[in-house]
């Protein structure tokens, strides 16, 4: 699955973007609100494996994608189905760089039509940390809805965190346009 926008490439990762991912996540800011620590030298060939073998989103299978900015991945996009019926969640990062010029709008934007329309799915939704504040904005310029908080739901890195789930129908994407 491959897809362009007014500026990005969306496609599956190939052996060549190692370097770029690695400078995605060897950085704590990125990764303070994910599920995993940053990369280090010694594992981020393991961790880049495992985003190659993600070309195809079924039902057992995950999706990961690069978003690339001329030649450079600035951005990785996830995709998995969740166990309700013909619902998907979705995460993402990008590179510091690449903040504050509309690339991380534009793509996730852009998956989410991609989904509905490609891929027929019912909904959509992306849970993330309270504290991640960048994420929230994200997810409602692109015009998910804040659905739940859930108060120290989640122990992640040695610590009780709040979530929050954001959710979007295809008729929520119909009444942006």
């Amino acid at each position: 699955m491959e897809f362009k926008t007014e500026r990005l490439t969306i496609r599956p990762f190939t052996s060549n973007d190692l370097h770029d991912v690695f400078t995605i996540y060897n950085n704590d800011d990125t990764c303070k609100y994910l599920l995993h620590d940053k990369w280090t030298i010694e594992n981020m060939h393991e961790e880049f494996n495992k985003k190659l073998k993600n070309r195809e989103l079924t039902k057992e299978t995950s999706l990961s994608l690069a978003v690339v900015n001329n030649t450079e991945v600035i951005g990785d996009l996830s995709v998995w189905y969740t166990s309700m019926k013909d619902t998907v969640e979705i995460g993402y990062s990008f590179s510091n760089d690449s903040s504050g010029r509309g690339f991380a709008t534009e793509a996730v934007s852009s998956l989410v039509k991609t989904l509905f329309d490609t891929f027929t799915v019912h909904r959509i939704q992306a849970n993330l940390d309270a504290r991640n504040k960048a994420s929230q904005k994200l997810c409602e310029r692109i015009g998910m809805r804040k659905e739940a908080h859930f108060i120290q739901d989640f122990w992640n890195k040695n610590e009780w965190t709040d979530s929050i789930v954001y959710g979007m129908l295809h008729s929520d994407l119909d009444l942006r346009n």
